[in-house]
């Protein structure tokens, strides 16, 4: 599959589940924990459970134009014609930049903290999740699904949700700052 069908792939079958409730914090970074659920291309009828953070970079009132860091997201699974990391980066960008997606230029550092195999479903696997979020009252994490296949894609799609969410917030507690200065 080519970055382009990854990318139809994961706009279509992305769904934030349960968003981030807490809002981002803007005096320093904030780290975006998440729960991405997958049905399992290898074992049909169990979900694949990738847990990880972005730690997005605190918000600056100058920022570099259109240039956001993408760390940890793995951009070596999309066929591209040359193997440097980093040229993959910049194709993935423009990618993007050609369907008029543009991020913060804002660092983001994805880590992957586990990949394990739910035995079960996926509608089964976002009532486990979803309950056990709630029981914790995690406001920190969100709940998304996602392909198994382009899963990047996905988690970027829930971290633009949450940028924009934030975005109102994040004005006034830098204008907020700015006027107040510690």
């Amino acid at each position: 599959m080519d970055i382009y069908n990854y990318w139809t792939t994961a706009l279509k079958q992305t769904e934030i589940v349960r968003p981030r409730v807490q809002a981002f914090l803007t005096q320093q970074d904030t780290m975006v924990s998440y729960i991405m659920l997958s049905s399992s291309t290898v074992n049909v009828g169990d979900t694949v459970v990738r847990k990880g953070e972005v730690i997005v970079q605190k918000p600056a009132l100058f920022l570099p134009p259109a240039s956001p860091q993408l760390e940890g997201f793995e951009f070596g699974a999309f066929d591209t014609e040359q193997s440097e990391d980093s040229f993959k980066k910049d194709a993935f960008l423009n990618f993007l930049l050609v369907r008029g997606v543009t991020l913060p230029s804002m660092k983001y550092n994805n880590t992957t903290n586990s990949l394990e195999v739910f035995d079960g479903d996926l509608p089964k696997a976002v009532g486990h999740f979803g309950n056990l979020l709630q029981r914790q009252e995690n406001v920190a994490t969100g709940l998304i699904v996602g392909p198994e296949e382009g899963w990047q894609f996905s988690v970027l799609v829930y971290m633009c949700s949450q940028v924009a969410r934030n975005a109102d917030a994040d004005i006034r507690n830098l204008l907020k700052e700015f006027k107040n200065p510690s």
